[in-house]
C-alpha cells in the first residue's frame, strides 16, 4: 500500500473531487439529458425543470445547490457546509462547460446503452467524490436536517425525496424512460457501493489445527502476514485448541490454503471477506521488532 504524506493526501483528494464532479457532469450531458432518463437528487430536479420549462440544467442545478448549501450552513453548521462547497460549485460549473462542448452531440440513441453507462458514470463519479471526503451536497442536505431536528432516519427521508423527484420527472417523460431511469438508479447504487470499498477489501481466515504452530510459522515466513492466536476449546471434546486468525489479500488466499492443507490436510478453515482493514501492516507500515 502506497503511503502519502499529508500534503500529498490533500492534493490527491482535491484532484479526486475535481475528477469526480467532472465525470458526473459529463455523464449527465452525454447520457441523461439526450436519452430523457429520470434520476433522483438535485440533478433529477434540474432535469425535470429543464424538460418542463427549457431552463439550462447547469443553471438550475447551481441555484438548487446554493440554496441547499445555505440551508446546510444555517441548520447543520459551518463545518458541514465547508465539505459541500466543492461539489456545490464544481458540479454546475462542469455541467455548463460540457453543455457548451457537446451542444447538439448525441453519443448513442440506444436507451439500454444510455442506461448502463449513465449508471456506471454516476456510480463511479459519486464514489470517487465521497471517497475523497467531500459531500455531494444538493438533496443530501434535507434528510440530514430532518434527522437532526426530528430524528427521522436519513435513509427513509432520502428515499421519499428521491421518489418525489422521480415522480416530478415522470410527469414530463415517456413511460419507457421512466422505467429505464429506475434501472439506472439501481445500477449506480450498486456501482457506488463497489467503488466505496474498492481496494480496501481483504480476506479473513481462521484456522483450527493440531499443527497450528507449523501453519503459523509458514504464514510468517512464506506470506509475510501477521497471525493472531486465539485460545479456544472443542465444543465436543472440551480439549483446548489454538485458533489462528490472519488477514490476507484476496490474491494470497489460494497460497495460504495450499500451505495450510500441505501441513495439515484435515485442518478446519473459515474464510470470509471483510470490507476494510486498518492498522499495522495495512494502513500503517509493518513493524518487525
Amino acid at each position: 500500500m502506497i503511503k502519502l504524506s499529508y500534503e500529498q493526501q490533500i492534493a490527491f483528494n482535491s484532484l479526486s473531487i475535481i475528477v469526480g464532479n467532472a465525470l458526473y457532469a459529463l455523464t449527465v450531458v452525454l447520457f441523461l439529458v439526450p436519452s430523457g432518463l429520470i434520476t433522483g437528487g438535485a440533478t433529477g430536479i434540474a432535469l425535470g425543470i429543464n424538460r418542463a420549462l427549457g431552463l439550462p440544467v447547469s443553471g438550475v442545478l447551481f441555484v438548487i445547490n446554493m440554496t441547499m448549501l445555505t440551508v446546510g450552513w444555517v441548520l447543520l453548521g459551518r463545518r458541514f457546509a465547508i465539505t459541500t462547497i466543492a461539489s456545490t460549485v464544481l458540479s454546475p460549473l462542469f455541467l455548463a462547460l460540457w453543455e457548451r462542448v457537446f451542444t447538439g452531440f448525441v453519443l448513442t440513441d440506444d436507451l439500454v446503452l444510455n442506461t448502463i453507462f449513465a449508471g456506471l458514470g454516476v456510480g463511479i463519479s459519486l464514489g470517487i467524490t465521497i471517497r475523497a471526503g467531500a459531500s455531494t451536497g444538493g438533496m443530501d442536505i434535507p434528510p440530514l436536517v430532518l434527522n437532526k431536528y426530528f430524528h427521522i432516519p436519513v435513509s427513509a427521508s432520502m428515499l421519499v425525496f428521491d421518489m418525489l423527484i422521480l415522480c416530478l420527472q415522470a410527469a414530463f417523460s415517456p413511460l419507457q424512460q421512466c422505467l429505464y431511469g429506475i434501472v439506472m438508479v439501481i445500477v449506480y447504487t450498486v456501482v457506488l457501493d463497489k467503488v466505496l470499498i474498492f481496494g480496501t477489501t481483504r480476506t479473513e481466515v481462521k484456522i483450527i489445527s493440531q499443527h497450528a504452530d507449523d501453519i503459523r510459522e509458514a504464514i510468517f515466513t512464506q506470506l509475510d502476514r501477521g497471525v493472531t492466536v486465539l485460545h479456544g476449546e472443542g465444543g465436543y471434546s472440551h480439549e483446548p485448541e489454538q485458533v489462528l486468525l490472519s488477514i490476507v489479500s484476496n490474491r494470497q488466499l489460494p497460497k495460504l490454503e495450499k500451505l495450510a492443507h500441505a501441513i495439515d490436510p484435515t485442518c478446519f478453515m473459515i474464510v470470509s471477506h471483510v470490507t476494510e482493514v486498518s492498522g499495522r501492516g495495512f494502513s500503517l507500515d509493518k513493524n518487525y521488532q
